[in-house]
């Protein structure tokens, strides 16, 4: 079996999942074609080399609709042999396409391949896959009698609360990492460390350099006094549903609100991987390899502790230690998630999103495991340090974690 390299990873600046964000005016198929175009240009590749592009999307309706993977690549105008697919694990599709390719170069059914993700949130929202007319109490099992026999599911939200109880990961605890992020995504702007973003350009010829959610006078004063958001909610419905798994609790602590969850935003990111051959063939330069990769389910109802058990998976396909991991990527779907996989595993708080992450920056779904790769690569580059973790919580109760080695 080969190795499987990382011979580029780029992204797009994310803008606000809204109306007037800054990429709404951009098509989803397009955020990922211009990015297509980008990659010959960066690494020498031919188009036609290339045997597969898979991408993560999450809500594949609307403008994401059947096979935005292969449109994409139809948009970029590359060469009709060129195909694609779109995969769906939730929150973890991005990372899931990369480790999809990679599985492919490592096994040498695909010499080159390209994975990575997109989600334009500003034209098709969280939710717009799902049955409009069901209640409040059966929207997270879509109406599948089997599930909602059997499963407790709630919104993210409320499980994210359910973490900071059960673990006492309090209210200021969250708003103290959200802080934190804010901090670390500035200085990393004003220090040029996204290395691997990618200006696009809209239809109108605006092109856009910078991600636009960032809010660096969001301290802790200010986020202290923001609302919980799942508290309203929670107490209605879905509290006493989480409560069924987890009687001993007997009340959920309410701390997540806008300042302390990841932002809704729009953006796009592509990793382009090859094997020995690959490379031999197409004279590339690898920046780095696919160490190990890996998933694991979880409970369902809190639903978002999955990272830990990846990542102890990866660790040990390995062979290395969390001592040995360099930088972590764990994704800031809610803070409260990523001081549980810190606390739970150990892990130095120096080395965890060094860059801030998406209580910062924003988590356009379907594309932030592909732009945490690339996230990670940059700064072991810039660093020169060795190894990196990337992992992200996933609905349903599941966790994905890729470790890659810096070689360039």
């Amino acid at each position: 079996m080969s190795e499987a390299y990382i011979i580029d990873a780029i992204r797009t600046p994310r803008g606000k999942g809204k109306k007037r964000g800054a990429l709404a005016k951009i098509h989803p198929q397009n955020l990922v074609a211009q990015l297509l175009r980008k990659i010959p240009e960066r690494t020498g590749i031919a188009p036609e080399k290339v045997e597969d592009v898979i991408l993560g999307c999450v809500t594949q309706v609307k403008d994401q609709a059947a096979c935005i993977a292969r449109y994409a690549v139809m948009a970029a105008e590359w060469p009709e042999s060129v195909p694609g697919y779109t995969v769906n694990r939730f929150c973890g599709s991005g990372l899931q396409a990369v480790n999809d390719a990679a599985s492919f170069v490592k096994a040498e059914n695909y010499d080159v391949a390209i994975g990575g993700g997109v989600e334009s949130m500003s034209r098709v929202k969280m939710g717009d896959d799902l049955d409009p007319n069901l209640p409040p109490e059966e929207s997270m099992t879509i109406g599948n009698p089997f599930i909602k026999e059997h499963y407790n599911l709630v919104p993210q939200g409320i499980s994210a609360d359910l973490i900071a109880t059960k673990y006492n990961i309090s209210r200021e605890d969250c708003d103290r990492f959200a802080e934190s992020s804010q901090i670390k995504a500035h200085r990393a702007e004003q220090e040029g460390r996204f290395k691997s973003r990618i200006p696009v350009t809209d239809p109108d010829g605006n092109v856009i350099e910078k991600d636009e959610h960032p809010r660096i006078e969001s301290n802790y004063e200010f986020l202290s006094k923001l609302a919980p958001m799942f508290k309203t909610v929670g107490e209605q419905v879905f509290d006493a549903i989480a409560l069924k798994t987890y009687p001993e609790l007997k009340a959920i602590n309410h701390v997540h609100g806008l300042g302390n969850s990841s932002g809704i935003v729009d953006g796009a990111a592509v990793v382009l991987l090859a094997n020995d051959r690959g490379i031999k063939e197409n004279n590339l330069k690898p920046r780095a390899r696919i160490v190990s990769m890996a998933t694991s389910g979880t409970e369902p109802t809190i639903m978002l502790t999955g990272p830990i058990s990846a990542s102890e998976k990866a660790l040990k396909k390995a062979g290395l230690s969390v001592d040995d991991i360099d930088l972590w990527e764990i994704n800031e779907a809610f803070a409260a998630v990523v001081l549980h996989v810190q606390r739970t595993l150990g892990i130095d708080p120096e080395k965890i999103n060094v860059n801030g992450g998406a209580i910062a920056l924003g988590h356009p779904l379907g594309a932030t495991g592909a732009i945490l790769l690339g996230t990670a690569l940059d700064e072991l580059e810039r660093t020169k340090k060795r190894y990196a973790l990337i992992t992200l919580c996933i609905g349903g109760g599941m966790g994905i974690a890729t470790i890659i080695e810096r070689l360039s």
